[in-house]
């Protein structure tokens, strides 16, 4: 079997109306008519000789376009290569801009893209899911949290709670940190949501690195959080940051989550080097793929670090491909099941009409899979088409 082809397409749902940033991180005022302006998505397929075609995705926070010329500049890297040959695959695109210093950002992202579609067709001519390649099922129920719920009127709150645990859910996670000067407000918010959620839901917070400026903020918030029962405490600082990990970690009680902003094993191999994570969150689309996912899953395994997908505001591509890495990591942990979009007011159409989730049955907070060849992905293509950017 071998590639004959190599096709990428940069989606944007552009939103109807501005929005504000609907989590806190750093200068979001400034940025948010940049970052929040559309629901992205890039997407690759491809094509073999046999007729067989995967697709993977790309994280896209900004230019799609980019990430779509990056995987069409590789193409020619591919064309004639076996698609199950994915180590030698992927350690030619790291290699191609290794020396030029492209270990992180939108290069990873790309490749991210190819590597799952690559697994994608691994799998569908094998005949069996991604996860049995892999290594099997390791975890056949898939734990999963509600995320997320966004600090507004506690009466709204109530409602979303009270939705989630109607819908089944006994674990959700809280985005806080938008006003860190005012943290102590938002932690009453957050007593509001534990009192009204009750002890046997496990609550988690996400400050999306909003306290990177100030490490006696992050250490104040944490020993509140703890205090109230939460279970981890996520992205207090900056991705960057070992040093002040490392630091949170050995002064606070509550475990310490992070990840979703890092890119490639080395990097979290000096997180696991300093004790610095309980929880790490690599996110397939944005760490190189499944192939290099895998390895920071396991690597993290041995540091008896446990591993949480991020799954973020992406396509159903990237939620699909993160449960066949949950079915198979030993140190799974959660996984992220989205429910709420950017904007409230306007749906997402690259996770509501792109494809569907592969989910046979979700019950008691957990999910049981299809059974699915490959990833289990049928892309609609009309969704394509129609927001596909030239």
């Amino acid at each position: 079997m071998k590639i004959t082809d190599v096709r990428a397409y940069a989606l944007e749902v552009p939103m109807t109306e501005k929005i504000s940033a609907p989590i806190g991180f750093p200068r979001a005022e400034e940025v948010e008519g940049v970052v929040f302006a559309a629901y992205r998505s890039t997407l690759v397929f491809v094509d073999t000789d046999e007729g067989i075609t995967g697709v993977g995705e790309c994280m896209t926070r900004l230019s799609g376009t980019a990430l779509r010329d990056i995987c069409l500049t590789l193409k020619p890297l591919l064309i004639g290569r076996d698609p199950r040959d994915v180590e030698l695959i992927w350690d030619i695109m790291w290699c191609t801009m290794l020396n030029r210093g492209h270990v992180m950002g939108f290069y990873q992202e790309a490749m991210a893209g190819i590597d799952c579609a690559l697994w994608d067709v691994w799998g569908k001519h094998a005949k069996v899911p991604v996860w049995r390649l892999l290594g099997g099922a390791t975890n056949p129920k898939l734990w999963c949290y509600a995320s997320s719920l966004r600090l507004r009127a506690i009466e709204v709150l109530r409602d979303e709670i009270d939705m989630h645990k109607d819908n089944g859910f006994n674990s959700m996670k809280i985005k806080i940190g938008k006003d860190p000067m005012n943290w102590r407000s938002e932690i009453k918010t957050v007593e509001e949501i534990r009192k009204h959620a009750g002890d046997d839901i496990m609550l988690m917070a996400d400050v999306n690195c909003n306290y990177g400026h100030d490490m006696k903020t992050a250490l104040e918030v944490g020993r509140a959080l703890h205090e109230l029962g939460l279970y981890w405490y996520e992205e207090p600082l900056y991705p960057d940051d070992i040093d002040g990990y490392a630091y949170l970690r050995d002064h606070l009680d509550i475990r310490i989550a992070s990840g979703e902003a890092d890119f490639n094993k080395n990097s979290f191999a000096r997180f696991l080097r300093r004790d610095a994570l309980d929880i790490i969150q690599p996110d397939a689309a944005r760490t190189a793929g499944i192939t290099e996912t895998r390895k920071i899953a396991d690597m993290a395994n041995a540091f008896r670090v446990q591993y949480a997908p991020h799954t973020g505001s992406s396509s159903n591509i990237i939620m699909t491909v993160s449960m066949h890495l949950a079915m198979y990591a030993t140190n799974f942990l959660i996984y992220e099941y989205m429910q709420s979009n950017w904007n409230k007011t306007q749906e997402n159409p690259l996770r509501d009409q792109l494809c569907t989730l592969p989910i046979k049955e979700f019950k008691d907070s957990h999910i049981i899979m299809d059974d699915v060849i490959g990833l289990g992905i049928d892309i609609n293509m009309e969704v394509v088409e129609k927001y596909a950017l030239p």
